[in-house]
């Protein structure tokens, strides 16, 4: 189905592209009924959404074909992010080149002069982020007293990063009768408040089916020891040699440090993170397209926006924090039609978070552990044999050269050669501890309790120490996600825990026992020591022997000081009859007849005349006839005989 617009500059630059058929969305908005109206679009990443609203606003700031001179923007587009803007700016330059119109960058990071004299020369169409454009606004460089048409991208983004003020500020300057085109991943509550505030009677368009995953993106889990994700990384990359490749990183740090450590081994890798200048970050994207480097290690301020179209494969190095992360991040891959592939390196403690991420987001992955090195070698000899340079047509020197060599060595010579200069410029494999795929979990174990023997739930059990004790304030609540993380174990690989005063022993399985030990020769417990224990603790830990001279001080055991309260049975436990016997500590279930007596015998005596029902604890002083509880000294109100 070809473009239905009416714009012969717009067709030309189409077709310069490559552009025979739009896609969904772009169909989506150049329908009749969307002409001239404010649209609210949900479209996933990927599906052309840059030219799509490039296109729908046309005819808004066209006058008849012919475009006015440049002056005030009549076309506002808002992004999220540095990367996003600068290529949306790209997008719209070739798409509105043939018909004449300036298109102005205003981003963080770059040059403000520059960008307030290219807005004082005049401009057509303003692409910016949210603080640089309302920086502008306030030092009045920018003027959108002309806007026409006013372009939200990744609203649902500059939402989650806190731009809503800036926003407020910058479409409350723009014209009220303005068009709003409101562009989102998803349509969520924040992002509907945000249509109904800033848009009058929008259209919905829809064109990607909710909750659902991207369809061209393969996702595989791959399991991986905790202090092995690095040597993890390092095999797929190794092993999916297949173009650009994008790693995701939680933390700048941890992207400081792998971008480290792929150079040193000999990968051509960039770095992107937000502590990097946009100049810095512009250098390394555009490394990455003209193929000098092959992988980029990000945070997720590249998550939104990058348009990388030759991007096969993703990996999450650190798991997403949530799904919306998840899809942002692979949608990087899989992208006009092609097939991705996102790989999860999921350490064993983190799996079942990582299958809980992957169900919230519609997705089935396929399961795998790293590939090896044997693997990696085997792909390598593939890759040789296929490679073009043995297919190409040889010129006329290197014929000349490739005959005084066969003529000084043998055939089998220069093909070692060759080899061995191929192997040198490929980073060497690393040797991965394949990890036990998920089982049954067996029955909880209960700290302390465990028997002294060396088996826990048919498995085999051996002992360590750490150097912390209940004096440390050693306690199972922090000790066990602790040795789960230093040793990428679970709950089910741990047995008995038990905490002495000064040292804390416990119970590994023995198949996870050398991988636990090889992370604690890593160096990943630095601030705590652990080491193997020679045998099982000798005693049980628990709550000291009772001694003479000590009563239990509530769960705590033992109160230093205490008097015993011990109370000896000298009478046998029951009588000849069977009857039980008492002892002298019982209480007596009723109270006895004369202490009650004893009790009305010693109060006065009533006097004469007192009523038979009056209260037996009345005060000795009251007056004949008087009620019970009177005052001292008041008159008796006789009721008269009748």
């Amino acid at each position: 189905m070809p473009f239905y617009i009416e714009t012969p500059a717009l067709l030309q630059a189409l077709a310069e592209r490559g552009y025979a058929e739009p896609t969904a969305v772009q169909s989506a908005v150049l329908e009749p009924e969307a002409e001239a109206r404010d649209l609210l679009v949900s479209a996933q990443t990927g599906s052309g959404k840059t030219v799509a609203y490039g296109l729908a606003f046309a005819a808004t700031i066209l006058d008849d074909d012919h475009l006015p001179p440049a002056a005030a923007p009549l076309a506002l587009v808002i992004a999220p992010t540095r990367e996003l803007a600068l290529q949306v700016h790209a997008e719209l330059s070739w798409l509105y080149a043939h018909a004449g119109v300036r298109v102005v960058a205003c981003v963080g990071g770059m040059d403000p002069r520059r960008e307030q004299r290219a807005l004082a020369a005049g401009c057509h169409i303003v692409v910016g982020t949210p603080g640089r454009l309302q920086d502008h606004l306030n030092r009045r460089a920018l003027d959108l007293s002309a806007l026409r048409v006013a372009v939200l991208d990744e609203a649902d983004e500059m939402l989650d990063l806190g731009f809503r003020e800036e926003l407020d500020a910058i479409l409350g300057a723009a014209p009220a009768e303005r068009r709003t085109l409101l562009f989102s991943a998803t349509i969520a509550r924040e992002i509907a408040a945000l249509a109904r505030q800033y848009q009058r009677d929008a259209l919905r368009i829809d064109t990607q089916q909710r909750n659902q995953p991207h369809a061209d993106i393969e996702y595989r889990g791959i399991r991986i020891a905790v202090d092995e994700i690095e040597h993890g990384l390092v095999n797929l990359l190794r092993f999916h040699d297949r173009g650009p490749c994008l790693v995701f990183c939680a933390t700048r740090e941890a992207v400081r440090r792998l971008f480290g450590s792929l150079q040193e081994r000999g990968f051509a890798a960039v770095a992107l993170s937000g502590e990097l200048s946009q100049t810095e970050r512009n250098a390394a994207l555009q490394s990455l397209r003209d193929g000098r480097a092959r992988v980029c290690i990000a945070t997720d301020v590249a998550a939104r926006g990058l348009d990388l179209p030759n991007l096969d494969l993703v990996i999450h190095a650190d798991l997403p924090t949530d799904k919306a992360t998840l899809l942002h991040r692979s949608g990087r891959t899989g992208r006009a039609g092609r097939k991705g592939l996102c790989l999860l390196l999921v350490p064993s403690p983190r799996r079942r978070r990582a299958e809980a991420l992957l169900a919230s987001a519609g997705i089935k992955a396929i399961w795998d552990d790293p590939p090896s090195a044997e693997a990696i070698r085997a792909g390598d000899q593939a890759r040789l044999l296929a490679d073009p340079l043995l297919t190409e047509a040889p010129l006329d020197d290197d014929i000349a050269l490739a005959g005084e060599l066969l003529a000084a060595h043998a055939p089998q010579a220069v093909a070692a050669a060759l080899i061995r200069l191929y192997r040198a410029r490929l980073p060497a494999p690393e040797d991965i501890t394949v990890q036990p795929a998920e089982a049954p979990r067996p029955a909880r174990a209960r700290f302390g309790n465990d028997p002294d023997g060396q088996e826990r739930d048919g498995r085999d059990m051996v002992w360590f120490r750490a150097a912390i004790g209940r004096q440390g304030r050693a306690d199972p609540k922090w000790l066990l996600p602790l040795l789960c993380r230093i040793g990428g174990l679970t709950r089910r690989d741990i047995g008995a825990i038990r905490i002495f005063d000064r040292e804390t022993k416990f119970e590994i399985a023995a198949d996870c026992a050398g991988t636990f030990a090889a992370a604690l020769d890593a160096g990943a417990s630095p601030d705590l020591a652990i080491e193997p224990a020679d045998a099982a603790p000798a005693t049980q830990p628990g709550r000291p022997p009772a001694r003479p001279g000590f009563r239990p001080a509530g769960r705590g055991g033992f109160k230093p000081g205490a008097k015993p309260r011990a109370r000896p049975d000298t009478r046998p436990d029951a009588d000849a009859d069977g009857a039980q016997a008492k002892k002298p500590w019982d209480k007596p279930r009723d109270k006895p007849r004369e202490k009650v007596a004893g009790k009305v015998a010693g109060k006065a005596a009533f006097k004469a005349g007192a009523k038979p029902h009056a209260n037996p604890y009345a005060k000795p002083h009251a007056k004949p006839g008087a009620k019970p509880g009177a005052k001292p000294g008041a008159k008796p109100r006789a009721k008269p005989d009748a």
